[in-house]
């Protein structure tokens, strides 16, 4: 799985699932105050990447996860580990 396809997936769940504007979903946006994620958003953020991308999110993996990119980054890392 690319880069691209992990962002467009991540994109699009933000969108449709957590009903996020798509205008504020940029790589830099800071997850809880641009994108107004928060702990009840994140629980079904967990359940979407199990069922997306196969693997399951460790809250201690995201401690220094702040912004979209990093959060992308995160996932493309355990995508590549799987492999």
């Amino acid at each position: 799985m690319t880069r691209t396809e992990i962002d467009e997936i991540v994109k699009k769940f933000l969108i449709e699932d957590i009903e996020i504007d798509e205008a504020v979903i940029k790589p830099e946006s800071h997850l809880k105050n641009d994108l107004g994620i928060d702990s009840l958003d994140f629980v079904d953020i967990v359940v979407i990447v199990e069922r997306n991308f196969g693997f399951k999110i460790k809250p201690e993996d995201m401690q220094n996860v702040t912004t979209l990119s990093q959060f992308c980054d995160y996932i493309e890392s355990k995508v590549e580990n799987k492999l």
